[in-house]
């Protein structure tokens, strides 16, 4: 009797994957057809000989306090998972400005890049100046902590405070991965699908606990996967995959001059590469309970706020808990 539960549970699970996989929808390549949920403006501009749009969203709350959050997501998401933290933001009195960065989102998706923190970052600078904001907060999540760590590095006099939720780059991976070429990365992402990516992000980001909420961070990447033009949606991921490997920023964070603020859920073991080394290396690698806690040591003016049991996205997972170290923590 137990084991035809078992099945029939398999089974139950088995079908409510296809009809998930069912309502997957072909998005085009610059999103306009998955809605933001707040108006998108964009930001023109030329680099590396050719003309680029840098999607971005400017709310501003009804009494502003005068200070501005500028907000850098990580490697699989958008403006869009940043949501609830802009309404935190705004209820607070900050205006807030999160940009897709190039190659992601709803901005251009280039046929040929030279991917750089340092490119990525000036690209945010101008346009952070072409709206004449000031003296920002800047905030970074998973890859985006690695951009907005180098942002400060390259604009300390510019910047009020660095934020960094779970961050990538607390270690240099390339010590004790293989090198994959961007060929290999692009490879290993033509190969990618809906089942792929729940995967992945199932055991990455919650340690197995999945909640349907999470499933609109699938469905974007699985719905590229559907589109004509998923190889050069490809071939940008896997050239900012060998950014993120190839351009390490630990080094750097004892130069760090400004205040900064780390936000860490402990239960985090997201690391670059780990399905390419052996398992007792991987049981070395992403180790967040211990990274934040050497991280804040690297960095001069740091403070360490550390969640609990929470995984590598404290704002969607844990947001209550997110809130209460993000809002006292921001410089007035």
């Amino acid at each position: 009797m137990k084991r035809i539960l078992i099945i029939l549970s398999i089974l139950l699970i088995s079908k409510s994957s296809l009809a998930q996989q069912d309502e997957i929808k072909n998005l085009e390549i610059d999103l306009s057809n998955y809605q933001y949920p707040y108006e998108v403006a964009f930001y023109d501009f030329e680099a590396q000989q050719q003309e680029l749009q840098m999607a971005y969203v400017d709310e501003k709350p009804k009494k502003w306090n005068g200070q501005t959050v500028v907000l850098l997501h990580g490697k699989n998401f958008n403006i869009a998972y940043w949501q609830t933290t802009i309404e935190l933001l705004k209820e607070n009195n900050y205006r807030v400005i999160a940009p897709d960065q190039i190659g992601f989102g709803k901005s251009t998706k280039p046929e040929n890049f030279q991917y750089t923190f340092q490119q990525l970052a000036e690209n945010t600078k101008n346009l952070l100046s072409e709206i004449e904001v000031e003296n920002p907060i800047i905030l970074g999540h998973s890859m985006g902590g690695m951009l907005a760590t180098r942002f400060t590095l390259m604009y300390p006099e510019y910047t009020k405070q660095l934020v960094l939720v779970n961050p990538i780059g607390l270690e240099d991976w390339k010590l004790k991965v293989p090198y994959q070429s961007i060929d290999d990365w692009y490879k290993g992402e033509l190969k990618k699908d809906y089942k792929k990516i729940k995967a992945y992000q199932k055991e990455s980001y919650y340690d197995g606990d999945w909640k349907p909420e999470y499933d609109e961070w699938v469905n974007i990447l699985a719905g590229w996967t559907l589109n004509e033009n998923y190889e050069r949606i490809a071939w940008n991921a896997a050239l900012t995959y060998d950014m993120v490997f190839t351009q390490p920023v630990v080094y750097e964070f004892p130069e760090i001059e400004v205040p900064t603020l780390l936000i860490i859920g402990t239960r985090d073991r997201t690391a670059l590469g780990k399905g390419l080394v052996s398992k007792e290396v991987k049981a070395t690698m992403g180790l967040y309970d211990k990274l934040g806690k050497e991280t804040a040591n690297k960095i001069p003016n740091a403070h360490l706020e550390e969640i609990e049991d929470v995984g590598h996205l404290p704002h969607i997972e844990a947001f209550d808990s997110f809130a209460e170290k993000l809002i006292p923590n921001l410089m007035k």
